[in-house]
């Protein structure tokens, strides 16, 4: 999806001037920041409901919403081509059957999410669900067979390293949940999933992100009914005192809104800086939730607590920035290599 206006070139086809720039990129990266960490707080207050405890369901709902979303935005790309820019989202069985096991990956990423957010809460969250890194190394050699560099696994070194100093942290306190560590430790595997098979899948969308998300929120919306059948979670909305209350179902909406938003404003923060910089604004992202979880909750936290925090992120940001000198490398290679031909040649 794209907005009107987006480009980098003004009305009158100039080049925006640095200052511009500047601003819209500032702007951007904020909104994502707020996109982003609102998106957790929200869903941290919907899945700590002690009165409705259904977090299948709450998964469900934002589903459904984004599918909604996507059909309404496709409609204002008719009304209004000129304005909004989103692809076609007709429904087709044999795409549909196509992503189905990307579906069911992205149903097991998103549900254990929202089960170590509801079970760590929002100031551990971000080590609980740290693991992303080490398993897309992991996973990257057992499925693709692609090696990593030895600087590239240092990094997921710290950040093993971390995770475990804050798990044992975590438990010094007495308000460690490891169940939530477990779920947090299945939802990073699965986003590392998620992440190799959408490179496999996107070719059966056109290589449209839009469509594949569309297609994947509709199979998971249809996954999702018998285990929230299952799990009992359907009794337990029958005997919600507050099923009919317009405010619970205001924030049900409120999230599945977010849910949809921090799709479009990752594209955004991407298409205005780059891939690497998104990864960097991520790491900084979860470094500010963080503290602000802790302030916000007026949590206590030790010296070596804050330091797997500081061990995580610090090994995440470093392997995102190893990452980048190697793709930057591998892409020099060639040209320097062209060049030398040309030399060589006598050209």
């Amino acid at each position: 999806m794209a907005l009107a206006g987006t480009d980098t070139m003004d009305l009158d086809g100039k080049t925006d001037t640095f200052l511009l720039k500047a601003v819209k990129i500032a702007f951007v990266v904020v909104l994502y920041w707020f996109v982003s960490i609102t998106m957790v707080f929200l869903n941290n207050t919907l899945l700590g409901n002690r009165e409705l405890d259904v977090p299948l369901f709450v998964t469900f709902f934002q589903c459904l919403v984004t599918v909604g979303l996507c059909w309404c935005m496709n409609l204002l790309s008719r009304l209004c081509p000129g304005a909004v820019d989103f692809p076609s989202v007709k429904f087709d069985l044999k795409v549909s059957r196509e992503v189905l096991p990307l579906s069911i990956v992205f149903i097991g990423m998103i549900t254990f999410n929202n089960l170590c957010l509801k079970n760590l809460g929002v100031a551990f969250y971000t080590v609980g669900r740290s693991l992303s890194t080490v398993f897309n190394v992991l996973l990257s050699y057992v499925i693709l067979k692609q090696t990593t560099s030895f600087y590239a696994l240092l990094c997921c070194g710290v950040i093993l390293g971390g995770f475990w100093l804050g798990v044992d942290q975590e438990g010094a306190t007495g308000s460690l949940s490891w169940s939530g560590v477990v779920y947090g430790v299945l939802a990073s595997m699965c986003v590392s999933l998620n992440a190799i098979y959408t490179k496999k899948v996107l070719p059966v969308v056109d290589s449209s992100v839009w469509k594949l998300s569309y297609y994947n929120n509709i199979n998971a919306c249809i996954l999702f009914i018998p285990l929230i059948v299952v799990f009992g979670e359907l009794s337990k909305l029958y005997s919600f005192s507050r099923l009919y209350d317009a405010q619970y179902w205001g924030m049900m909406m409120l999230g599945g809104v977010f849910g949809f938003a921090i799709g479009y404003v990752t594209g955004l923060q991407i298409q205005f800086t780059s891939p690497l910089t998104h990864n960097v604004s991520g790491t900084a992202k979860a470094c500010a939730q963080t503290v602000l979880a802790v302030v916000y909750y007026a949590s206590i936290k030790s010296f070596l607590w804050w330091t797997s925090n500081i061990m995580v992120l610090g090994g995440s940001f470093a392997y995102t920035w190893v990452k980048g000198l190697e793709m930057k490398k591998t892409q020099e290679e060639p040209q320097f290599k062209n060049k030398s031909d040309k030399n060589d040649s006598g050209v």
